[in-house]
């Protein structure tokens, strides 16, 4: 099994690479968000972006649809949004008299849920089957959704006006959390001296199909992991639920998370096994948004996770 998997993954893997070198050139300067958003792509995870307005949240969504092959859909997210907006309505026809189902956006490869943030909890919680059972309900028929399907949740800092906090149960559902920040200064100077970003998402050609996205996710659940990063992954776990920083720790999904996101990470260095490095590199996206410090005056929940990941040692 292993033979075989050294053979298949190091082409899918080198097409991969050659994706993201594409998305870099659209958003610079950010090597580490886009590989972590690439990652969550393949591991079946969805992924939630918060930052402040203007950073690139959207644009990294379109190149990644884009440049993948993906069908993409945005949904603005606002305080009217109903959740029949998002997954469709049953219209009736009077010249066939029956109830015709329109589909909403919801039903695309790649879903940008825009400002996730400012709908109402009622609206959010539209998402819940979808992500987790890539499925809906709707007037009690359920109804599949395309594959792959991807999530991509943009929010705005939960101190800016017009804002509903995500509770735990939807923030659960993202794989990852990631914060695109300022560009440093070269990367900002290419920005203002380069091609508008929004004529090179026009001119932007898939390097890969939908096809093949799945055919990478499917390689990366056969990427080997050892007992001994099993210990180590059940170790970072078990410190999140036993340290009283922490008002709860990590959930099972969040395990599951952590250790398919680790397969993506080492699958896309081509390799068939998955490294200690692999898991610290992807476990502060996995695991920060779903931590929360037991006392406001903490240090931030990154300074946290970095903590922690430095008190368990690594078998």
């Amino acid at each position: 099994m292993l033979d075989q998997i050294t053979t298949t993954t190091v082409p899918m893997a080198q097409k991969i690479a050659h994706a993201i070198q594409q998305i870099e050139q659209i958003i610079v300067g950010k090597p580490q968000q886009i590989r972590l958003a690439v990652c969550c792509l393949l591991s079946s995870g969805h992924c939630l972006i918060e930052d402040l307005p203007g950073v690139g949240k959207t644009t990294l969504a379109q190149a990644i649809a884009g440049t993948f092959g993906l069908a993409f859909k945005r949904i603005q997210f606002t305080s009217d949004l109903l959740p029949a907006d998002i997954l469709g309505v049953s219209i009736f026809d009077a010249q066939s008299q029956h109830f015709n189902f329109h589909p909403g956006p919801i039903f695309a490869n790649c879903v940008l849920a825009d400002e996730l943030n400012r709908a109402t909890p009622k609206t959010q919680s539209a998402l819940l089957e979808a992500m987790e059972e890539h499925q809906i309900t709707v007037e009690g028929q359920t109804r599949p959704l395309q594959d792959p399907f991807f999530v991509i949740g943009t929010q705005n800092p939960l101190d800016q006006a017009g804002t509903f906090p995500l509770p735990e149960s939807q923030l659960d559902r993202f794989m990852m959390k990631l914060r695109l920040g300022y560009p440093d200064k070269q990367a900002e100077r290419a920005l203002l001296s380069g091609q508008k970003r929004q004529l090179l998402l026009h001119e932007l050609k898939p390097s890969m199909s939908a096809d093949e996205v799945l055919e990478a996710q499917q390689q990366i659940t056969s990427v080997h992991v050892s007992d001994a990063l099993l210990d180590y992954a059940q170790a970072l776990i078990q410190a999140t639920r036993s340290n009283r920083q922490f008002v709860f720790g990590l959930s099972p999904r969040a395990a599951l998370s952590l250790l398919s996101a680790a397969r993506s990470w080492a699958f896309l260095d081509g390799r068939h096994h998955v490294e200690p490095l692999d898991i610290k590199a992807v476990f502060g996206a996995v695991a920060g948004h779903r931590l929360i410090p037991a006392d406001h005056g903490s240090p931030e929940i990154s300074q946290l996770v970095d903590e922690l990941l430095e008190s368990v040692s690594i078998p």
